[in-house]
């Protein structure tokens, strides 16, 4: 296993940005599907990110034609599975109990990282994961205020967010280890195109069959997801997992629901019940013992 140094100024600072940027997804998410149905949402994003990215490609990274096979299931794990799964999980959860769950994806990193990369996983992490799962059971059954629609959460919701946060987490690990023969303009390019073509059946399904409007709103995320959470969010935490330790560039990233969270607040007033509270507790100190202590 190779070594990495400890972050630099300017990689902390990248690790920072990140986790500001990220932060801001789910709550955006959620503001950009009261105007647009999930699968139109997830595809205008990346119709957006796609040529963004080949824009550090083209006559710069080529594939060999044996690596597209594995790119191009990257792609449909990561778009196909993961982040059509977070958006629609979006639509039944509210904001804040989406970013509490989505932000399990720098666990799951470690998790993934042991078993792949061979990076070493204690016993204290062990245990920071089982809180970080009760945690994540008791955001899911909090309901907040009844009378607010947008606070609403369903189990079947919360199911789907936790479900992309497993499968974009097994997307970044297995990417560091095709970025390491590829590049990583050229992973996150392929990638994003391939997944992004698999999707397009289905979102042309759903705009045939569910009307909807385009808003300002609605292209306003878009654009702030693809080219800010897509494009400049996964070349900096690409560059971060190549750069410094997988524990150490997941650990930062737990500052991701205080961001959330705050955001999801002021933009919808989500109320945050007394089991909600004790969950984001738990996940954080789960994610606190999971990413931040060394290997025995």
């Amino acid at each position: 296993m190779s070594i990495r140094p400890n972050p630099t100024v300017g990689s902390f600072t990248a690790m920072l940005l990140l986790a500001l940027l990220w932060g801001l997804s789910i709550p955006i998410t959620k503001l950009g599907l009261l105007t647009l149905p999930p699968l139109t949402l997830t595809a205008l994003r990346f119709a957006i990110a796609v040529p963004l990215m080949f824009v550090f490609v083209v006559g710069k990274q080529r594939l060999p034609l044996r690596a597209l096979p594995r790119i191009a299931a990257l792609g449909v794990l990561g778009i196909g599975i993961g982040q059509v799964a977070q958006t629609f999980g979006v639509v039944d959860t509210s904001a804040s109990a989406a970013t509490i769950i989505s932000a399990t994806i720098p666990l799951f990193v470690v998790l993934f990282a042991a078993m792949r990369l061979r990076q070493p996983v204690s016993g204290l992490q062990i245990l920071g994961l089982v809180a970080a799962f009760i945690g994540i059971a008791l955001v899911a059954s909090d309901r907040g205020d009844a009378a607010s629609a947008v606070a609403q959460t369903s189990l079947g919701g919360a199911a789907l967010v936790l479900l992309s946060a497993v499968t974009i987490a097994f997307y970044y690990v297995w990417s560091v280890e095709l970025t390491d023969q590829y590049g990583t303009a050229a992973v996150a390019a392929w990638s994003t195109l391939f997944g992004f073509v698999a999707l397009l059946p289905w979102a042309g399904w759903e705009m045939w069959h569910v009307p909807f409007q385009m808003t300002a709103t609605g292209l306003g995320t878009a654009v702030y997801l693809g080219v800010v959470v897509t494009v400049l969010g996964l070349f900096l935490w690409l560059h971060l997992l190549r750069t410094v330790p997988a524990r150490i560039a997941a650990g930062i990233q737990y500052l991701q629901p205080v961001v959330g969270v705050a955001a999801a607040s002021v933009m919808f007033g989500d109320n945050l019940g007394m089991f909600f509270i004790l969950g984001i507790a738990l996940v954080l100190g789960g994610l606190a013992l999971t990413v931040t202590t060394r290997g025995s």
